[in-house]
């Protein structure tokens, strides 16, 4: 059924709330991560201390990460070069070709890989249109979005519904 391409995997209300411990023990390997509202605010420029400190801990556990952001390669590159990240910038989600690039850069297999976003239209049916893990977070700042961004969230409220009417989802949005 095509609606559950849109079902994540996980739920959680930012990426502090990841059980680690529980994807290394299920096999996952790396981490593909969205960048606005998923990692930092829409509108914030560089990685948070609390940020650093969760993605140095995240690879002191042996995860390899991956931004992949559908913004354009200055925004994600002032970004994930300070903080020495692997980027694909401009990347068109929910296609699968920049999935695909970020499996390369990880060197791993999607069953041992998770995307982490904050959209369902992007991030979890992306993800989940290969085979990919999905987990979805919370947005951190959902005001400063764009208005593509806005756009789809009109049409996620939508989707949500339909996954709660069909009992796929159990939460609300």
């Amino acid at each position: 059924m095509f609606i559950r391409k849109f079902v994540p995997d996980l739920r959680v209300d930012s990426v502090y709330d990841i059980d680690l411990a529980a994807l290394r023990r299920e096999g996952v390997r790396g981490i593909i991560a969205d960048l606005d509202n998923t990692l930092v605010g829409a509108r914030h420029p560089e990685a948070t201390p609390e940020l650093v400190e969760w993605l140095e801990n995240v690879k002191a556990q042996g995860f390899r990460v991956v931004i992949v952001s559908n913004n354009g390669r200055h925004r994600v590159s002032a970004f994930a070069d300070p903080i020495r990240l692997p980027y694909v910038s401009r990347a068109r989600k929910p296609g699968q070709r920049p999935f695909r690039k970020a499996l390369k850069l990880l060197e791993l297999t999607p069953p041992e890989t998770v995307v982490v976003g904050d959209q369902l239209l992007t991030d979890v049916f992306g993800g989940n249109r290969i085979g990919l893990r999905t987990i979805l977070v919370t947005p951190i700042s959902p005001a400063d979005e764009s208005v593509t961004t806005r756009i789809n969230r009109r049409i996620e409220r939508f989707i949500y519904r339909r996954l709660k009417k069909r009992g796929l989802i159990s939460w609300d949005h």
